[in-house]
């Protein structure tokens, strides 16, 4: 416990100094180092890295943040006025509160007993906590809690051994017994775990919405994070409570919610010992195309939201209440490997219940909630984009594009975590690198899940499950997964290549060029009848603006055709032919019906002079409808002089 209360709930500010002294030498190289050339609007690699699917993602985010600014600041209120003034008259007529606890230490958990006993014997309300323990020190520490309190007449605590397969079986059975007891529409339950501490006036200030909306069938509050462990650890805790409360609000405004956390949420206890309910916390699994029927393991707060979202349900998360939780990485030495541990096991439930969910449809649950679980699907592949564009472009096409897309990431994360700021109360300079580690890291670890979704471990209780028991039933499933993360990423990337010009599909004239070397749809003497004047033509106009056709070494012959085939083309863009300027040298045999299109340096027609040497400096001149052509590096020859 003394680990818990050494530090703030946030970094020192020795590590906020750092931070922006370090922020503010990244900015300055960057503007210094900036090619100005970047931001050219030919750059079609800039604008699609950072402007069509950025104005996505963040129109859509920005969306989810002025509907959370709306409901904390317009909806919100008026529903807590009108929750204050029922709750001063009302009361439920019974309370049930569910605690899990698994090796949690003592202190810890006197903490989360003193506080939940103290608030419910001032609630006043009849109330029976279940303590779904894993020790018997576990009831010393109750007892010594209730004790300390007087032993509340309005308080009885039962106590439930875990078997250490997870906390469903442990919710189960005290669901049970709550139902023997014959709860009322009036009667709630609060489910929480045994590492939350909940402030002075958590229950009656939340449970109070029961009281004035017959519909609501659940609620969950805002979090806050009593962290053991670094100044990053700290910051990555209460960046993800900041990104929770905006997205909860937002989502709050649809009466729907994504989630109801199983830290604290409270249940209309009618509804929670429906034995549909009971079985869906106890043995919820999905049945799968490839994985068979396998179990949840863990995350009962997504089977118990699904529950209440099919059977429509309201839901509302309340901003004003915090409870605190007693977080700790799972090893505290390793913040990367611990917080990918822990996303694991989150996008995990995440992707085992969302597939069924959006399967309900908009009717179900409001259009906004519907798409918003779409949007959790498509955006693990769209937050991608724009780190593979960025690589992609530095490494093939332009090294400089590397720094404008660090200012882009500086600028675009300081404006979310800004917002998030305003919400949250307060603001951290390290929130701008953590969000962008949540969003790319975890879209990485997203798209890596959403193909091997059966696997399941929970790392405080050591078990894990998901897989077939046969060894080789599950080396073929997790070959099958790599192969198919494979496609499907290889699909993203080639689109990327081919879009932002790392690699370009066959154009006209290569497949000219291609149809020519393998004689395909002519013959050979048709061929040499009609020379090359074709993919010239074709040549002349798929080149940029003012760029070079290269003609090969040896013999190229532009025959009669040559006015046709540019006829047939909306605009020629080469400025130039330029042929092979060493040995073997390009020789242009020109056909006699176009020779006098054809001048050298004095102007002279190739009719005319029958022979011509075309050098840099003095080049000669193709004459076509569009405007000239230089023809550089090359010998000219009246084809009829060859015959």
């Amino acid at each position: 416990m003394n680990d818990f209360q050494s530090g703030s709930s946030g970094a020192s500010w020795i590590t906020e100094l750092t931070a922006f002294l370090f922020a503010a030498a990244l900015l300055v190289i960057l503007f210094f180092e900036l090619p100005s050339e970047v931001f050219s609007p030919e750059s079609k690699s800039f604008i699609l890295a950072i402007g069509i699917i950025g104005a996505w993602r963040y129109s859509w985010w920005f969306v989810q943040a002025i509907r959370s600014v709306w409901y904390n600041r317009r909806v919100f209120p008026d529903l807590r006025a009108q929750a204050d003034a029922l709750g001063a008259i009302e009361k439920p007529d019974a309370l049930y509160v569910l605690c899990t606890s698994f090796r949690i230490e003592p202190e810890v958990t006197f903490a989360v007993y003193d506080a939940l006993i103290k608030d419910a014997h001032d609630y006043g309300v009849p109330t029976t906590i279940f303590a779904a323990i894993s020790d018997r020190s576990d009831i010393d520490v109750i007892d010594h809690v209730m004790a300390e309190n007087g032993w509340p007449g309005n308080i009885e605590v039962s106590y439930m051994f875990q078997k250490g397969d997870g906390k469903r079986s442990a919710m189960a059975e005290v669901l049970r017994a709550i139902s023997r007891r014959m709860p009322t529409h009036r009667s709630l339950l609060v489910s929480m775990d045994g590492d939350i501490q909940i402030e002075p006036g958590t229950l009656p200030r939340s449970l109070s919405f029961f009281l004035i909306d017959e519909s609501l069938g659940a609620l969950t509050t805002n979090n806050k994070a009593i962290v053991n462990g670094g100044d990053v650890t700290k910051e990555w805790y209460d960046l993800r409570y900041a990104q929770r409360h905006l997205v909860m609000s937002s989502m709050s405004l649809s009466e729907r919610l994504l989630v109801l956390t199983g830290r604290y949420s409270a249940f209309r206890a009618e509804l929670a010992t429906e034995p549909e309910f009971i079985d869906l916390v106890e043995n919820d699994h999905v049945e799968h195309w490839r994985f068979g029927n396998f179990k949840f393991l863990s995350g009962d707060d997504k089977s118990t939201w699904y529950w209440l979202l099919k059977n429509r349900w309201k839901m509302l998360y309340i901003p004003d209440v915090n409870v605190s939780g007693f977080e700790e990485l799972p090893d505290k030495d390793r913040f990367f490997k611990s917080t990918i541990d822990l996303m694991r096991r989150w996008f995990g439930n995440m992707f085992r219940t969302s597939g069924r969910a959006i399967g309900l449809g908009p009717r179900t649950m409001g259009f906004f909630t519907w798409w918003s679980l779409v949007d959790q699907r498509l955006s693990m592949w769209t937050t991608l984009i724009g780190p593979t564009v960025a690589i992609l472009v530095t490494l093939f096409v332009r090294p400089s594009f590397i720094f404008a897309y660090l200012l882009w990431v500086l600028f675009t994360r300081s404006i979310a975590s800004s917002v998030l700021a305003w919400q949250r109360g307060r603001f951290s300079l390290l929130w701008v690198p953590l969000l962008y580690y949540n969003q790319v890291g975890g879209a990485l670890l997203k798209t890596y899940i959403s193909f091997r979704f059966n696997r399941q471990s929970w790392s405080r209780q050591g078990i894990s499950a998901g897989e077939p028991d046969d060894p080789r039933a599950a080396r073929r499933q997790r070959l099958l997964g790599h192969l198919m993360h494979a496609l499907y990423f290889g699909g993203l990337l080639t689109v990327l290549i081919v879009a932002v010009g790392v690699m370009a599909p066959p154009d006209r004239t290569s497949m000219a060029i291609l149809q020519d070397e393998l004689g395909l749809g002519q013959s050979q003497a048709e061929e040499q009848q009609e020379g090359d004047s074709y993919w010239i033509a074709l040549a002349l106009a798929d080149t940029p603006e003012g760029g070079q056709v290269r003609l090969p070494a040896g013999r190229v012959i532009l025959d009669a055709s040559l006015t046709e085939e540019l006829g047939k083309l909306e605009k020629i863009r080469a400025g130039s032919m330029v042929g092979n300027g060493d040995k073997p040298a390009t020789v242009l045999l020109v056909d006699d019906a176009i020779a006098d299109r054809v001048h050298d340096q004095n102007d002279r027609p190739l009719s005319e002079t029958k022979r011509m040497v075309c050098k840099a400096q003095d080049h000669c001149t193709l004459t076509t409808e569009a405007g000239p052509i230089e023809l550089i590096d090359m010998e000219i020859r009246l084809r009829s002089a060859q015959a």
